[in-house]
């Protein structure tokens, strides 16, 4: 097993201004549907189906910036590849608390990580607006804006007009609902979960049908407030990996802190490691390990033995939430890495069998390029190879369990978003990737389009978009 990088968490020295605040400065302006130029290279005739991306495009209003990156309101990317040319628009989401502050073009609510104007002793008063801002799921009749401290927002899948919230059919609009479900690959069904929040934490756990209507839902206690962003779907099991975070609830509810600065690293309870029956959505095992912070898993599947398999981008503590408070300020001093670990576990049990690191170097956003049993060739986003303090992730890589790691590193000042894999119909071993960058030399956005198994050859198309699109967390492809 390789060893544990040591903590590289420790505030650096100040950072000088980096390109890629260029694309957060100002406000993201929307654009209609516009037939994208080709800058470099040609469309792939085969390459057919829509890309939808989502993230904080509005870090702003009235004159002061919010606090934290994941506070900004969500706007959502479309682009439509029909074989011929690629037609793109980008519209924000218009949740409730989106309109009222635009109409008084100030901040009136609280957010993850941003209190709202005022003195303190009203801010317990003041909702938290949900910002819409973290990721999308394509349904057959609607695309939901997705947010995981409430319900998703319903746009059209074409247009991409703000429809209202989205309860799926069932849920109160005092629950949650994360920005990371998962859809089974063999019977197409969802599952989601939600945090409750109370004196402990109450994990409610949802399974829908394929068409986005809740069928059934679990709920697990859990001990204090922690913080869960996503989870293992692995055949018939889910796993949540709690990490040691623990929400200091008074502060919070008070207004004395945002809920981002009440949010504290309790190592000495260590990571505990619940298992989830699929079918009844009850916990069959629950184990401590070793501490560690995750906010993403990548590749997961059921081996032939009967365990669990399961990749993640693992951080040593929880100095990431700090990082990404600094980004909205437009630089970040805070240094906080995660390597690609890949853990195996018992399901009966939850105990962990083997852990090792795959890529020891800093790297997020895991997705599964392609896979067979057992093995995954991983896509992520990777910074280049000496990334100074305050610089963003800034190129993707493959990993491949058999020939090891392949940078793309799009060159200095270009910022690459999670890479989406694409399958290619002509040629069902030669996936795409499609990234969109950001490029700080030029304050521009580009759709750069790869082949996945060769990286190392650089785009095969760029396309230019007509606005800067700030960067984004995650997005979806759907086939034609």
């Amino acid at each position: 097993m390789a060893p544990l990088a040591p903590s590289r968490s420790q505030p650096a020295a100040a950072p000088t201004a980096a390109l890629w605040a260029g694309a957060i400065a100002q406000p993201a302006t929307e654009f209609a549907a516009t037939t994208l130029p080709v800058l470099e290279g040609q469309l792939p005739a085969s390459l057919r189906g829509t890309l939808y991306r989502n993230g904080p495009a509005r870090l702003e209003r009235g004159g002061t910036r919010v606090s934290h990156w994941f506070d900004g309101d969500g706007a959502v990317l479309r682009v439509n590849f029909d074989g011929d040319s690629a037609v793109a628009n980008y519209r924000y989401v218009r949740s409730a608390g989106f309109v009222e502050e635009e109409e008084a073009d100030q901040g009136l609510y609280r957010g993850y990580g941003t209190l709202p104007p005022g003195p303190f002793w009203q801010h317990w008063q003041t909702q938290v607006k949900n910002a819409a801002n973290t990721s999308v799921l394509a349904l057959p009749d609607r695309l939901l804006a997705l947010w995981e401290g409430g319900l998703p927002h319903r746009l059209d899948l074409e247009t991409l007009e703000t429809l209202g919230l989205d309860n799926l059919g069932g849920l109160k609009v005092s629950d949650t609902f994360t920005a990371h479900p998962k859809r089974h690959p063999r019977t197409g069904q969802i599952f989601s979960f939600g945090t409750i929040p109370g004196g402990n934490a109450t994990l409610q756990i949802y399974r829908c049908s394929a068409a986005g209507v809740v069928e059934q839902t679990g709920t697990i206690p859990l001990s204090g407030i922690p913080l869960i962003h996503d989870f293992v779907l692995a055949d018939r099991y889910l796993v949540f990996c709690v990490s040691p975070v623990r929400l200091s609830p008074l502060p919070a509810l008070f207004g004395l802190s945002s809920f981002s600065d009440a949010l504290q690293w309790q190592p000495q309870q260590g990571t505990q490691i619940i298992v989830v029956d699929a079918d009844s959505l009850e916990a069959i095992a629950l184990e401590a390990a070793d501490p560690w912070f995750q906010w993403h898993f990548g590749h997961s599947y059921l081996d032939f033995d009967g365990s669990i398999v399961f990749d993640v981008a693992r951080y040593n503590d929880f100095a990431s939430n700090q990082f990404f408070k600094e980004v909205a300020s437009g630089t970040a001093s805070t240094v906080s890495d995660a390597q690609l670990w890949q853990y195996r576990i018992d399901p009966k049990t939850a105990k962990v069998l083997d852990q090792q690191c795959l890529v020891d170097r800093h790297c997020e956003f895991p997705i599964a390029l392609g896979q067979d049993h057992g093995a995954a060739t991983h896509m992520s986003v990777h910074p280049t190879a000496v990334t100074p303090p305050g610089e963003l992730l800034s190129a993707i890589a493959r990993f491949d369990p058999k020939t090891g790691l392949t940078v793309a590193d799009p060159g200095d000042g270009r910022y690459p978003s999670e890479p989406i894999p694409v399958a290619n119909p002509a040629n069902p071993e030669q996936p795409w990737v499609i990234t969109v960058v950001y490029d700080g030399n030029q304050h521009r956005s580009e759709l750069w389009i790869y082949e996945g198994n060769e990286l190392e050859n650089g785009p095969i198309c760029r396309l230019g978009l007509p606005e800067v699109v700030p960067h984004s967390f995650h997005g979806t492809w759907v086939d034609e």
